[in-house]
């Protein structure tokens, strides 16, 4: 009997981590002359925003870390979300999330401190579906502008994190609130 309640306790008591792939907002290609890197945000990325932030303060998630691509529409996404959310949370913008592929978004996650519970990855496609789907089951054809996929793993320490570890959590995107 003791057994079975040991196994109980350590199937519902397991160790999780987060992680909340973002996609940033629909970016601006108004001017075609700019950079891809300094492209901002088209003005239904910047009316969705609110719209998201309202569907993560309902669902009660504050992450412990946010890292970020470098480029401006990630930068004006985690922003904007932020300013919607009334949040303060540290913020890591880094270059290697500019159009990452899965290899290199899990090679940053690996190298989180594990204080941190649930993470915000913000990037861009193909790599935040890519990766999706790589860490789970999951068979997202596409993760739309500010599309967030949470991924649940079973992890002691963001060093453990691999392929195949987690379970979603959720996909929500702001097209399925307008409906």
């Amino acid at each position: 009997m003791d057994f079975i309640l040991v196994l109980i306790y350590l199937c519902y008591n397991r160790p999780m981590k987060t992680i909340y792939l973002i996609r940033h907002a629909k970016s601006d290609w108004n001017d075609f002359n700019i950079v891809d890197a300094k492209r901002g945000l088209s003005e239904r990325g910047k009316r969705d925003i609110p719209l998201m932030a309202k569907e993560l303060h309902e669902k009660n998630i504050k992450p412990d870390l946010i890292i970020s691509s470098s480029s401006k529409r990630t930068k004006l996404t985690v922003e904007g979300l932020l300013k919607e959310l009334d949040y303060s949370i540290k913020i890591i913008y880094d270059d290697e999330l500019y159009l990452a592929n899965p290899k290199t978004i899990l090679s940053i996650i690996k190298n989180i401190n594990d204080k941190h519970k649930s993470i915000f990855i913000v990037g861009h496609n193909p790599g935040i579906t890519d990766f999706a789907n790589l860490m789970s089951d999951a068979n997202i054809e596409n993760v739309p502008t500010l599309g967030i996929v949470a991924l649940k793993c079973p992890l002691q320490s963001w060093k453990d994190c691999g392929y195949h570890d987690a379970k979603i959590e959720f996909f929500i995107y702001p097209k399925i609130f307008k409906e």
